[in-house]
């Protein structure tokens, strides 16, 4: 009711209790919809505190996940030292300045020196900071470190290519630009020709 305080649904852990983290956000985001002039008692929007406490909870899930334990759960003794590389991972995040949505893909490459990782955990480590607050910038340092901590292998390599909405929506409205980051680690830094190989199989130049 708009003169009687939020009156939030809230979605049961189980055990009787709510989370108390959601009921927070809810509120929160029930007291946005009232100052920007909206009756969240409205149909259409009775449960949308709730709905939008859900989604941040699932969206914000990595604050709650550790990229070196993930890693860590498959490292493997391998002799091969040319270039692993996973690329084309879909990338969703939210810009910390505005909370909108970037999206794009994410390419990763390191040169082992000895020990090799599980494959699937890459695209998760990705998800992992990719599920929080983020810049592009810091996300892609974020990833190259994590690797290198986990493995130390000759070199790391990120790439990530991401629409930003905050861009697209708002500001300069510029729907068709494209953010390029890298954060490179010792092989791909100080070796062109193993830098090249990489963008080459990437597809950039």
């Amino acid at each position: 009711m708009r003169n009687g305080g939020p009156s939030v649904q809230l979605k049961s852990l189980g055990d009787g209790a709510t989370d108390p983290s959601n009921e927070s956000v809810a509120r929160h985001v029930h007291a946005i919809l009232e100052a920007l002039g909206e009756d969240p008692s409205r149909e259409g929007l009775r449960r949308t505190p709730q709905r939008v406490a859900e989604a941040y909870r699932y969206l914000l899930q990595g604050y709650s996940q550790n990229a070196q334990e993930i890693l860590e759960s498959a490292i493997f003794e391998g002799n091969y030292n040319q270039l692993v590389l996973v690329k084309d991972i879909e990338l969703f995040s939210l810009c910390e300045h505005h909370l909108l949505p970037f999206f794009g893909k994410v390419h990763v490459g390191y040169i082992p020196r000895g020990k090799i990782v599980g494959l699937s955990k890459i695209p998760r480590v990705v998800d992992v900071f990719a599920r929080r607050l983020q810049v592009q910038e810091r996300l892609s340092v974020q990833i190259r470190d994590a690797l290198q901590s986990a493995i130390n292998p000759l070199g790391v390599a990120v790439v990530i290519e991401a629409t930003h909405l905050c861009m697209s929506m708002r500001g300069v409205e510029k729907p068709h630009a494209i953010t390029s980051t890298s954060a490179m680690g010792g092989d791909f830094l100080h070796n062109p020709r193993a830098r090249a190989e990489f963008m080459r199989l990437i597809g950039g130049t």
